[in-house]
């Protein structure tokens, strides 16, 4: 069964609950224009999704969204959503059953906020905004290791009362809550769509590791505070992802159409980051990806000359291996290895060869039939 690192308690436990065929998760990643550091986030939930469905589990997964625009608070051109949803087909990660946009929850969003203010976690301001009163949850800083006094921050942020009111906080549409028109604050989002979509409890939550503080403390301290109790079980975050050594958290950088561009398999992207651990920082460069593209067309070559012998069983020896590596924290690198391997020794048919990276291929989703009947 698969076991993960949960970042809130610094261990390594597995993510389904017992005696529950359900895994609900919910992925923090959509904003656009997306960059590589916003699908490394859900290549994770896709690989979660992958192990935990040949384990007999089903997954009900939830992703959000952000389609608001902020001018001031570093999501100053979000759209809605659909270059994101591309990419990730691009990158053959199964569409979640929930992917809302925030536009089409601000009514889930408002009744959490006022939710908060009837609890006591938060207050509003005669300016007509809201605010979370962080002392009133003594736990933030659990889940980035950064205990301590926070400042308040916005839950509800007035509008300006005019479009060319350069004091406000937002451009774009805004609505009328309550408190005034306006938007919801940055963070608001990632608590009202799982609540809304997994139920007041659910099992994972899976985000990148620098949106870790403060965004998903925030979104914790929200969502903790309306519920009463601990709403995600546990958490998991990819790590760091730079490209060429620049943060790669907006297309700006290099998105996955930039890739194609150049000529390259969008799958390379898959493999690349498959080579390293979803929890280790990474560099990625050109002349890594063009290896990786390589590396891809070189397997589906393999692949497509085993296809060419009599059929044998899953090597299972191999194969129970490559499991293990799986279920062991997502393992990816030492998958690869071992599947590397098992192409290596000359004591297995080609066709059990062939069986067992078909079956693996299923979680790994590299697309290595794609060459059968081509050679």
């Amino acid at each position: 069964m698969l076991r993960l690192h949960d970042t809130l308690t610094r261990q390594v436990v597995p993510v389904a609950p017992a005696g529950s065929r359900i895994l609900r998760m919910y992925t923090c990643t959509a904003h656009e224009p997306a960059g590589l550091a916003d699908l490394r986030p859900a290549l994770l939930a896709d690989l979660v999704r992958r192990v935990a469905e040949r384990a007999g589990l089903r997954v009900l997964a939830c992703r959000n969204v952000s389609d608001l625009v902020h001018r001031n608070g570093g999501r100053g051109r979000d759209g809605d959503g659909a270059s994101f949803d591309a990419d990730t087909l691009a990158l053959n990660m199964r569409a979640p059953e929930h992917s809302p946009r925030t536009s089409e929850t601000m009514g889930l969003v408002i009744e959490l906020i006022g939710r908060l203010i009837e609890r006591g976690h938060a207050y509003t301001t005669p300016e007509g905004a809201v605010f979370f009163d962080a002392a009133s949850f003594p736990t933030y800083g659990e889940i980035s290791g950064k205990p301590g006094s926070a400042p308040d921050w916005p839950l509800w942020e007035p509008a300006p009362e005019s479009p060319g009111d350069s004091a406000g906080d937002h451009a774009g549409p805004v609505w009328n809550g309550p408190w005034g028109r306006g938007l919801p604050g940055h963070d608001m989002e990632c608590s009202a769509a799982p609540l809304r979509f997994l139920g007041p409890r659910f099992d994972l939550y899976v985000g990148r590791a620098d949106l870790c503080f403060p965004h998903h403390e925030r979104a914790r301290a929200q969502s903790n505070a309306a519920t009463g109790r601990e709403a995600a079980a546990h958490w998991a975050h990819s790590g760091h992802l730079l490209f060429e050594g620049r943060p790669a958290g907006t297309g700006d950088v290099v998105p996955l159409s930039g890739v194609v561009a150049a000529g390259l398999d969008p799958l390379a992207v898959r493999l690349a980051l498959l080579e390293h651990h979803y929890r280790r920082p990474v560099d990625l460069t050109w002349d890594a990806l063009r290896a990786a593209d390589e590396e891809l067309r070189r397997l589906r070559r393999r692949v497509a000359e085993w296809a060419e012998s009599p059929s044998r069983p899953i090597d299972q020896a191999h194969s129970e291996r490559v499991q293990r590596a799986l279920d062991d924290d997502l393992d990816t690198p030492a998958a690869l290895r071992l599947l590397r391997d098992l192409e290596a020794d000359e004591s297995i048919a080609p066709g059990s060869k062939f069986e067992t990276f078909l079956h693996f291929d299923h979680v790994l989703a590299l697309g290595l039939p794609a060459d059968i009947g081509r050679i």
